[in-house]
């Protein structure tokens, strides 16, 4: 998912992770940000 580091893109891979999908999560500035997501997943 592009621009899944923060915002609205962080809300649906958080989301489409939940409900059980493999999601990958690419960043253009935030890769620390990018590894929460990924953690929180």
């Amino acid at each position: 998912m592009t621009g899944a580091s923060s915002g609205i893109g962080a809300a649906t891979a958080r989301l489409l992770g939940a409900r059980g999908m493999r999601v990958v999560v690419n960043y253009l500035r935030s890769g620390t940000a990018a590894e929460e997501v990924v953690a929180d997943i």
